[in-house]
């Protein structure tokens, strides 16, 4: 049963009687981080409260399992806008214990997607034309390795400033405990020194293969 008749009847209430007044804020983050983190409902209250953040500090991208997993998709292109857009100076990928994408395998989810009524020749037409679903559906081993190539990934990124540093955590979806994965540091270059390129980044020549991906 849809529950859009309660949410806008909750709306009008909340509009009218101006109970958005404690939450307005500008578009810029007033701490300039940008955190990617999974969308998992433990999280929507928990991860806030566990970093001290409030309302207007952040900026918060949400997917499944808090993963980069391609440099020309919707969550690079958002981290690479909060930096130069959004005036924000510090990345955090944060994800968390018992993740939903740990040890995801792709048949469960076709399986649902036809008890849903997706015809199965739609499975099969994305498969002749050469996506792999069995990837694409596949979730990560371990949550550490994951944020870590996260991390690594972002990093690598052409467009991505070696003055920004990126933090790599996993929180606990019931106490909040963060773990630290990666502490990254700004890369500076030595004063008088010309910003060299970063010998980790992916080449132009990987970016472009990886675009076949999407």
């Amino acid at each position: 049963m849809s529950s859009i008749k309660e949410i806008l009847k909750h709306n009008r209430v909340f509009v009218e009687e101006k109970h958005y007044t404690p939450f307005q804020t500008t578009k810029y983050p007033d701490r300039k981080m940008v955190i990617l983190t999974c969308m998992d409902t433990r999280l929507l209250e928990l991860l806030p409260k566990a970093l001290g953040i409030r309302n207007g500090d952040a900026k918060v991208i949400k997917n499944a399992g808090a993963v980069v997993s391609h440099p020309f998709g919707s969550i690079m292109r958002s981290i690479l806008l909060a930096i130069y857009e959004l005036k924000v100076q510090e990345v955090y990928v944060i994800g968390h214990h018992e993740c939903g994408m740990a040890n995801l395998k792709s048949a469960p989810i076709l399986e649902s997607a036809l008890q849903h009524g997706i015809p199965a020749d739609h499975i099969e037409t994305l498969t002749y034309a050469g996506i792999d679903l069995d990837s694409w559906l596949t979730g990560f081993k371990n949550i550490e390795d994951s944020i870590a190539n996260s991390v690594h990934m972002i990093r690598s990124h052409p467009l991505f400033p070696d003055s920004i540093p990126i933090h790599g955590l996993v929180i606990h979806p019931s106490t909040g405990q963060l773990d630290v994965v990666v502490e990254g540091q700004p890369i500076l270059p030595k004063e008088g020194a010309r910003v060299a390129h970063n010998t980790n980044r992916i080449s132009i020549q990987t970016l472009n293969e990886r675009r076949g991906e999407l």
